[in-house]
């Protein structure tokens, strides 16, 4: 069987029988490598999976390194063919982007770095603070941080946040107790936020995800709260956000992740004094790629079940 894996990738194999190509995952699928049935997504935007769907018809598997699989997923292709995610690959570096934005958050890095640009000492950061200081989100000491979304990335990050002395809660699609973290669901997000600090978002993106944060859910949190999301931009509904921000009904937001990508210029988060924005940064390392691709490469090769199948719609 032929392999295709982009050139970003370092990926051999010595498996009877498989050849790995390695391609420009910026390009088309050049013509000689169209009887492929097995493809490697990383690196890559729309077209290459609008490609793949229309001019790879020996496809049988496609092994995204992508957290998130909603692209692939509304791409079209056969039902017949088994699609695996790269779910935990991007476990440590997210969680560590996740935490960095909710010290800065706590640090006022956002008010520091305005402040530097143009030449101000902030002495309202700077010199005696009180401790503690009621209506500021200023420390993790006691925060009650909720992380919505509560996967492989949030388990991830729920120790660090623990370390530094927050009280984690999760949320997912089923109510557990995973560790020290108690996960709720989405229906006890109304009692829950208004004793909340610090939201995490970790969401992806579907149809039932879209504008999660809804306005009335922002109503809910008290004043200093901030929201971190980095998960996927849909899951925010924008304008109410910025409503938020604007009216200083919440503490602050840190984005790595909007509506729209790349953010437009007339986008008004831009401008706003309480936001911190980062142009989806957080991922973009798949740790321990290859060796996701050797399992799922094996497991396909001997019939097996593949690990972080998100089509069909099954468990792996």
């Amino acid at each position: 069987m032929k392999l295709l894996v982009p050139n970003l990738i370092a990926f051999e194999t010595t498996l009877e029988g498989v050849e790995v190509v390695h391609f420009d995952p910026t390009a088309a699928i050049p013509a000689e490598h169209r009887d492929a049935e097995a493809l490697v997504v990383w690196g890559a935007g729309a077209s290459l999976l609008q490609d793949a769907v229309a001019n790879l018809p020996r496809l049988k598997w496609v092994q995204l390194l992508s957290a998130g699989s909603d692209a692939a997923l509304a791409a079209g292709f056969r039902d017949d063919i088994v699609i695996t995610s790269g779910r935990s690959l991007h476990d440590a570096p997210v969680a560590e982007h996740a935490l960095a934005l909710t010290l800065a958050a706590a640090r006022r890095l956002h008010t520091l770095g305005r402040a530097q640009i143009g030449h101000r000492w902030a002495e309202e950061i700077g010199g005696i603070q009180p401790e503690p200081s009621p209506g500021v989100f200023l420390t993790l000491r006691g925060a009650r941080v909720v992380i919505w979304g509560y996967g492989s990335i949030g388990s991830t990050l729920a120790p660090h946040l623990a370390a530094l002395g927050a009280q984690v809660t999760g949320v997912g699609t089923t109510a557990r107790v995973e560790g020290d973290v108690t996960v709720v669901t989405s229906q006890d997000l109304p009692a829950l936020f208004p004793e909340t600090d610090v939201v995490i978002m970790i969401l992806p993106a579907s149809a039932a995800t879209d504008g999660a944060m809804s306005a009335e859910l922002l109503a809910a949190l008290p004043r200093h709260a901030w929201v971190i999301n980095v998960g996927r931009g849909t899951t925010i509904d924008e304008g109410a956000l910025i409503d938020a921000l604007r009216d200083k009904r919440i503490g602050g937001a840190a984005l790595d992740v909007t509506t729209v990508e790349p953010l437009p210029v007339e986008s008004a988060l831009w401008d706003l004094p309480n936001l911190i924005l980062t142009p989806h940064a957080a991922g973009g390392r798949p740790l321990g790629a290859a060796d996701l691709i050797a399992h799922n490469l094996s497991a396909h090769l001997r019939g097996e079940a593949l690990r972080n199948v998100v089509h069909p719609t099954r468990k792996a």
